[in-house]
């Protein structure tokens, strides 16, 4: 007798991790968009809609502005793989798992890396950045705006300028920060910028917006051999988003209308308005979990509005209170990466998730949660201090 497989039924989830986050209705409705070709006139005027949308969100005036296809992570690959050949001197910050892992790309490239680093938790001070200029002649400095791992928002502007002196080029991940905060490529002299969809643009996972400035392509097309990866070179990939439309290879349709549907959602919002919201609720958040006896871990003055480390307190279990939340409250967080494994929950307030509603919400769970595993915590007191955030 033939195996009859069930239908997907996943269970509904509040999703308050580190992405993905929740999708807008308007995106997903989007997805079941009838398909057609890749070349197809309709389908070209979407790509030129979503190309100009995708650069105000950058802010930026770049010509080759699109959406890789590929995860956040093949982004990052694209924009290191493309302007870095063997023996290119790369200078990368870390002061988390993201800035670790373009590491390992730059190595993958051959490049010659050096590593400016902070302790987790802070930002990379720009004065660290401008001694390792000093010492270096780097084609390319690599920085993480929105560390995930550890929700430290870094300042871009100087480090920028200290770069663009030096005749580098200056590539900035933005898989977190963007749709969520101010990021503004061409202002802050930013040559190379990449992002994901899943978080702050509440689009589901499987495209990586990516900007290259006219800097850029010129390192690209003076290379002295070619891209080491075929399906992310950008010299060929541009012609097909370009004016050329020549075929390089089928674009993901379904993705490119969630997309497209999703910067609507935003510029919609107004650019202004969305990321006081997300730096409102990150706050009343802040205020909650402080009253509550809690730790946030990134630094003072620098914590990313669209996700906040939080210490989990001693005698705490990681995992139940995870467990708990997701049973019980059918709210997913994240556990802590590298250095911040089983020591912290990561707390998303991205795109379409980060609601009053949705803060109050974990608050309260958490309390009761917390009660249950033997914290001693006020009932009602990390609401009450949302609230106020929230009223004042």
């Amino acid at each position: 007798m033939a195996q009859v497989y069930k239908e997907i039924k996943p269970s509904m989830r509040t999703l308050m991790g580190p992405g993905p986050s929740d999708v807008d209705p308007r995106v997903l409705k989007a997805m079941a968009t009838p398909l057609v070709g890749h070349l197809d006139p309709d389908f070209l005027a979407i790509m030129d809609a979503s190309m100009d949308m995708l650069r105000r969100l950058f802010q930026t005036q770049n010509n080759l502005t699109i959406p890789i296809s590929g995860t956040g992570s093949a982004g990052m690959e694209a924009a290191l793989c493309n302007v870095i050949e063997e023996g290119d001197e790369v200078l990368v910050c870390v002061n988390g798992v993201f800035g670790q892992r373009m590491s390992d790309i730059v190595g993958r490239c051959r490049g010659k890396l050096t590593v400016v680093e902070a302790d987790w938790g802070k930002i990379i001070p720009p004065e660290r950045v401008r001694s390792a200029l000093e010492k270096s002649q780097p084609r390319v400095v690599a920085i993480v705006h929105a560390e995930t791992s550890t929700g430290v928002l870094q300042p871009l502007e100087e480090i920028g300028q200290m770069v663009r002196e030096r005749d580098a080029l200056f590539l900035v991940d933005t898989v977190t920060s963007l749709a969520g905060a101010p990021v503004k490529v061409d202002e802050w002299n930013i040559d190379i910028c990449y992002s994901g969809t899943q978080k702050c643009l509440s689009c589901p996972p499987g495209l990586s917006p990516i900007t290259f400035n006219d800097r850029a392509m010129d390192v690209i097309r003076d290379r002295k051999e070619k891209v080491q990866s075929w399906y992310l070179d950008m010299s060929m990939i541009e012609r097909y988003w370009g004016s050329e439309r020549v075929y390089h290879h089928t674009a993901p349709i379904s993705m490119i209308y969630a997309f497209h549907e999703a910067l609507r959602v935003i510029h919609e919002e107004g650019l202004k308005n969305r990321f006081q919201r997300h730096s409102k609720n990150s706050a009343a958040l802040a205020a909650g979990l402080k009253a509550m006896g809690m730790k946030l871990l990134a630094q003072e003055g620098y914590r990313a509005p669209m996700l906040t480390t939080v210490g989990i307190p001693e005698g705490i279990t990681d995992l139940n209170v995870r467990k708990k939340l997701l049973s019980d409250y059918l709210i997913e967080l994240g556990g802590g990466l590298g250095d911040f494994k089983g020591t912290a929950w990561r707390v998303g307030l991205m795109g379409y998730s980060c609601t009053k509603r949705n803060v109050l919400c974990l608050l309260n769970a958490l309390e009761s949660i917390l009660a249950e595993e033997g914290f001693s915590v006020e009932r009602g007191v990390g609401v009450d201090a949302a609230n106020q955030a929230f009223n004042g």
